[in-house]
């Protein structure tokens, strides 16, 4: 069975793209898009709903594994359009938080169709 496995492995090995579709450098950046893509759907949201420590501690986040992309051999191009992406969509919630909070955004109505309302629960059907 050890062997079996090897020659699978070395099989894998000997090929350059599957060599990199199995390796940390290719699944690492895959996994960690679900931050940057959760940020980008929250664009979407009212700007009540943003933390503001959260938003300041991902954009640190972003830009500090931006820089270490680049520092690792071989660099992580992947990793480093990951972090990009991440650092983009933290900096325009970060922007979108201190619009509506501190310069406004929430007494001009800019984002009246987005801020959470009430919401009543339904009532059941009437038979």
């Amino acid at each position: 069975m050890a062997a079996l496995i090897k020659a699978a492995n070395a099989k894998i090995r000997s090929n350059p793209v599957t060599d990199y579709l199995c390796s940390t450098h290719f699944w690492g950046p895959v996994s960690n898009y679900s931050i940057p893509l959760a940020a980008v759907l929250d664009t979407r949201k009212s700007p009540e709903l943003i933390s503001p420590k959260m938003t300041g501690a991902l954009t640190v986040y972003a830009f500090t594994f931006m820089r270490f992309s680049l520092a690792i051999t071989p660099k992580n191009y992947l990793l480093f359009a990951c972090h990009t992406v991440n650092a983009c969509a933290q900096t325009t919630q970060g922007y979108r938080y201190l619009d509506y909070h501190y310069w406004g955004g929430k007494e001009s109505g800019k984002y009246a169709s987005l801020v959470v309302k009430d919401v009543k629960a339904p009532e059941g059907k009437k038979k």
